[in-house]
């Protein structure tokens, strides 16, 4: 008797694995993670993240790095919001738009040149 294999999925559609990606195109990927959250904050982050994270441990350590930050930098925008009510608070959302524009172009350098980055300031929500 013989095995038979099992029946296709319903749909006809099997997902494909994630492939791994060259050096070079993780190191594009990590560049524009970077560059992303300066634009978009942690919603690229996060999409860059959940797409690429199983890609290469390159663009993982980037993208996770880069999540990380950005999440950080948002609960410090939402602590500048509730200061600017004793006006303190502008200055404090000024303060980390320039943070987070310096550490993401020093980011993006690192990993257009391919070295590892981890950003100062930055609460580790994601390992």
């Amino acid at each position: 008797m013989s095995a038979t294999p099992p029946p296709p999925p319903s749909n006809g559609y099997t997902p494909p694995a994630a492939a791994a990606m060259s050096p070079e195109d993780q190191r594009l990927w990590a560049t524009l993670d970077h560059i992303g959250g300066i634009f978009f904050g942690w919603i690229s982050t996060l999409v860059i993240y959940l797409v690429m994270k199983d890609r290469g441990g390159f663009i993982r350590q980037h993208s996770t790095s880069a999540l990380n930050f950005h999440i950080t930098m948002a609960i410090a925008m939402i602590v500048g919001y509730i200061l600017t009510l004793v006006v303190v608070g502008v200055l404090v959302i000024i303060a980390v738009y320039v943070v987070i524009i310096i550490f993401a172009i020093m980011a993006a350098i690192a990993a257009n040149k391919g070295e590892q980055y981890t950003y100062p300031l930055s609460i580790k929500f994601i390992k």
